[in-house]
């Protein structure tokens, strides 16, 4: 990605914003949004099967719940998110891969949590004089509240679910009482923990949750108190008139106070937190769809544009140290701690609900290219963990250990990331079938009248460019494919027969009475190609980041490309599909190339044939020694 391409995707933000708003707003799902109906198979699907069982089924949550029963937190650190991030995955997963271990789990987590409940209604691990103040009380709390909802959304009806409601009800309560308005603690919600606000802002999405579930005035209320917060006090996180002025997120530091540029991990005033802020925005787009707020949409969308061409690199992920730094047009150099696991997850589920309130595709194109390339490459090939950071070269390692415990945020955060994938991956919406992404995988679902709809996929996209999909449906059925913005050129047929009308960046539609086995192919353009910035270059094919990794054992990584022979958005010929040289790996390329300075000599001057894999196998080993690289330098001649 150029700084022109950074640039030229600024300037539609306000004018998609225009576009958007216009849009009726979608209907109301619930948070554990049903997943039972796909069931992936292949490549994806055992990378899945792996993370669920090995990760989600193997979490011990006696271990990240002892911390509710021990209110002695006195170091500001934020033990008590584990176990919300852990429900939030567990309730979906255990819908799409029932196992008696997984649903035991889930089960003794909440009896546990339950029982760690204060008669104020307060659960957490802060002693009463430091709760609701600095450090990640309140984040602890919102991750509790939506875990205590993902087990209500699954368990409706019983009554343990009816317990978890009650349990939710009364944590609300008590921070409503403590910072609400007129609150005990006698300081507004926003102007706990750090990051202006950000953290204990973000409470607003399982606030909006409640609300919806129950229907009580006072929490619709208390989303308000929080929004109002969010937006209006000159020195607060300021996530609607800054996004609506077209301020980049990288940029929002130190309106209304002093800029906070100390550094260090915690910072009280400074807005760049990106995990943070884009937790902030995924309430506001909650509340704008029970309020009716149509400038929040408005300022979630220039924000999210903003991300997109100021921040998202070409593996679709973002931030350096956990902050936003305008990492597009820097994405070629060395940054410390790039792709933070947590980002990358927020970024998918920031897009995932753009997606449902606008129905552009341009979200579902973001959400594939970030879980192709930085979401698959940060989950362990065995699925058991996911890395904190990822960087575009260098090596991969495990997560962090976080407040003395044996996990860290990103490895609790991962599996949440897939679940955008797969709650998008196919849906029934307004009576459509809706196809966003590609993959083998069989996909059920129902019309209004309760008719069953059901599809077969065969493919092993995106390392093909091929898809068939056989109609297992019968009767009446508009059914929609994401035709994606990078293909521009993409043929669709219907038993055999090509279709009129396809057009990159849209979504196709084939409404018709369905037999028994028809089958629609698509085949789509992938050509690779360059991107030049700052005498750099990275090759794309598809929504696939290619990397050269030293496994091939083919070479100088570093070896320069030659002044001249590379162009930014041109297609490169020379670039071939081979065998893979171990299962470690799911692409791998040959490609003759233009690579070595030495120009003079005849033998030198010839390309040199090496091999690229795709982003997410790089590196894969998780070792000191297995290194890779994904930008080249490209020469300089003596008058640039």
């Amino acid at each position: 990605m150029t700084v022109k391409s950074v640039e030229k995707a600024r300037r539609v933000s306000m004018s998609a914003v225009l576009c958007l708003v216009m849009l009726p707003f979608a209907r109301y799902s619930p948070a554990s949004d049903g997943i039972g109906g796909v069931r992936l198979k292949g490549y994806l699907g055992g990378r899945l099967d792996a993370m669920i069982e090995r990760h989600v089924a193997g979490t011990d949550v006696d271990y990240i719940t002892e911390t509710f029963f021990e209110k002695a937190e006195r170091r500001g650190w934020w033990q008590t998110e584990f176990w919300g991030k852990f429900m939030h995955a567990a309730v979906p997963y255990l819908e799409y891969a029932p196992t008696e271990k997984l649903r035991d789990s889930v089960e003794r987590g909440l009896e546990r949590v339950l029982s760690s409940q204060e008669a104020s209604g307060y659960i957490g691990n802060y002693p009463d004089e430091l709760r609701c103040g600095e450090g990640w009380d309140v984040w602890g709390m919102k991750y509790t509240m939506m875990g205590l909802l993902h087990h209500y959304d699954g368990e409706r009806g019983t009554e343990n679910g009816k317990r978890a409601l009650e349990a939710c009800r009364r944590l609300c309560d008590y921070v409503i009482g403590e910072l609400g308005p007129g609150g005990k603690r006698g300081r507004e919600l926003w102007q706990t923990g750090n990051w202006s606000g950000y953290a204990s802002s973000s409470i607003l999405e399982p606030v909006v949750w409640l609300y919806r579930r129950t229907r009580e005035r006072k929490y619709l209320d208390f989303a308000a108190y929080i929004v109002k917060g969010m937006t209006e006090p000159a020195s607060g996180p300021r996530l609607l008139d800054l996004a609506l002025r077209g301020v980049s997120v990288a940029d929002r530091n130190g309106y209304g106070n002093a800029a906070d540029e100390s550094g260090n991990y915690v910072m009280k005033h400074s807005r760049l937190k990106a995990y943070e802020m884009m937790s902030c925005y995924q309430g506001l787009l909650e509340y704008c769809e029970v309020a009716g707020r149509r400038d929040l949409l408005s300022a979630a969308i220039a924000t999210a544009e903003d991300i997109a061409g100021e921040e998202v690199n070409l593996a679709g992920g973002c931030a350096a140290s956990e902050r936003w730094f305008h990492g597009a047009r820097k994405q070629h150099l060395p940054y410390a701690s790039l792709q933070e696991t947590c980002v990358t997850t927020t970024w998918m589920r920031f897009c995932e609900k753009l997606l449902d309130l606008t129905g552009e595709t341009v979200w579902a194109d973001r959400i594939e290219r970030t879980f192709y390339n930085a979401y698959l490459a940060a989950m362990k090939a065995d699925g058991s963990s996911f890395a904190a950071y990822t960087p575009l070269s260098g090596n991969r390692w495990s997560g962090m250990h976080h407040c003395y415990m044996h996990t860290d945020c990103c490895t609790a955060n991962g599996p949440r990331g897939f679940l955008c994938f797969l709650r998008k991956f196919f849906r029934m919406k307004d009576g459509d079938a809706v196809f966003n992404f590609y993959a083998s995988a069989t996909v059920r679902g129902k019309r209004a009248d309760g008719s069953p709809v059901s599809f077969e996929m065969y493919s092993l996209y995106p390392r093909s460019d091929h898809v068939r999909i056989v109609s297992r449906t019968e009767g009446r059925l508009a059914a929609k494919f994401r035709i994606p913005a990078w293909s521009a050129a993409t043929s669709v047929k219907l038993n055999g027969e090509e279709l009129a009308g396809v057009k990159a960046g849209t979504y196709f539609g084939i409404d018709r009475e369905w037999r028994l086995g028809d089958i629609v192919e698509m085949r789509f353009e992938m050509p690779v190609v360059a991107h030049v910035l700052d005498h750099h270059v990275a090759f794309t094919r598809g929504p696939v980041l290619l990397a050269r990794d030293n496994r091939f054992a083919d070479g100088d990584m570093t070896e320069p490309f030659r002044s001249g022979t590379v162009g930014d958005g041109r297609r490169m010929d020379g670039f071939a599909a081979v065998r893979t040289p171990s299962e470690a790996m799911w692409m791998a390329f040959s490609a003759t190339l233009p690579i070595g300075s030495h120009h003079e000599n005849r033998e030198a001057a010839l390309p040199s044939t090496v091999f690229f894999c795709d982003f997410a196998s790089a590196g894969n080993a998780w070792t000191r020694t297995n290194g890779y690289r994904t930008w080249f330098p490209v020469e300089y001649v003596f008058n640039e």
